[in-house]
């Protein structure tokens, strides 16, 4: 999957999701600029050394972020305060309207990441 497949994702979301997941988009290379991105579970992923460490997806009342990894939420419950965090901790909903705090994401990326390669 490639760049591409996310471009046509993020063109074809109505404003303001359009603009907010651009933004989200720039925010997770900034912080990983490593990641290949790809399309997984339908929807935009980037993917670090096999695997998926972060995702998003639009929806009409909100943006889900998706960490694929239930641990993350565990432990940054004090960190989501305010949002939306799915009952199964699959995905957080942050407005369509709203970037996401920079520190926010890299805290996520951070948590993930550090769970998926425990030893780097």
């Amino acid at each position: 999957m490639s760049t591409a497949e996310i471009d046509a994702y993020i063109a074809a979301q109505p404003e303001p999701q359009r603009s907010t997941l651009e933004h989200l988009r720039k925010q997770i290379l900034t912080v990983i600029p490593e990641a290949e991105q790809c399309i997984s579970y339908a929807m935009p992923g980037f993917r670090v050394n096999g695997k998926v460490v972060a995702g998003f997806a639009s929806y009409k009342k909100h943006i889900g972020y998706y960490p694929h990894s239930g641990q993350v939420f565990g432990v940054m419950m004090d960190d989501l305060a305010g949002y939306v965090v799915s009952e199964k901790g699959g995905g957080v909903q942050f407005p369509i309207d709203k970037a996401v705090p920079d520190a926010l994401i890299e805290k996520l990326i951070a948590v993930r990441m550090s769970q998926a390669f425990p030893h780097a």
